[in-house]
């Protein structure tokens, strides 16, 4: 059962006593942050298939939402600027809403077996170039639009996250079996009259064979 909601107490209110309580940063810390697309970046996002992107609105209201494809399937168009395919989803564009209020994003792409990830942070744009957007097609089907970045940080994340929670470690995974059943949840979350959970499972399913692109 669900306790019922819990008042946080002893909470820290400054930045002068979260530094007192965490302690200061190392220089390699400080200094590892850069300003554009080095050649590095570039490789990293080049074998990156996977990254999840931040957005608020304008009254500060977050989401995180994942985008995933082929591998190098973000186009770095210069240094400063790179572009992210925007294919067929729900339609609910919750992090295109966010960026037409507050263009302020942050990206952490994701290597499959690498502890490490690339955190860039910058500002966003929507676009419908033709040429663009062509050059990111996949089986003939262009992106409906791209999501332009222009980068003011870019760094690499340390590893522990991942080594901690044994992400890569498929031999700790869970058994299938044991996992969520996602047309559950929806049909439970959504609960729309009439429509039965093997529906909404079958839907995916279809979903997730024809209508990837």
């Amino acid at each position: 059962m669900i306790p019922r909601t819990l008042v946080f107490k002893d909470v820290i209110s400054t930045y002068e006593e979260l530094r007192s309580w965490i302690g200061t940063p190392s220089e390699r810390a400080k200094k590892k942050v850069i300003h554009y697309i080095d050649e590095h970046c570039q490789n990293f996002i080049s074998l990156s298939p996977f990254l999840v992107m931040s957005t608020a609105d304008k009254k500060g209201n977050c989401d995180v939402s994942p985008r995933g494809d082929h591998s190098g399937f973000v186009m770095v168009l210069n240094e400063k600027q790179l572009l992210i395919p925007e294919r067929p989803g729900n339609k609910r564009v919750d992090s295109m809403k966010n960026i037409l209020e507050n263009p302020r994003v942050g990206l952490q792409f994701f290597i499959p077996g690498l502890g490490e990830t690339l955190r860039i942070n910058g500002k966003a744009c929507l676009v419908k170039d033709n040429d663009l957007l062509e050059k990111m097609a996949v089986n003939g089907k262009r992106p409906l639009l791209g999501i332009g970045v222009e980068v003011e940080e870019c760094f690499i994340h340390c590893a522990k996250a991942i080594l901690r929670s044994g992400l890569w470690k498929p031999e700790i995974w869970k058994d299938k079996a044991l996992l969520p059943r996602a047309a559950k949840i929806l049909a439970e979350h959504a609960n729309i009259e009439g429509v039965s959970v093997d529906e909404i499972e079958a839907s995916l399913i279809e979903g997730y064979k024809n209508r990837l692109y």
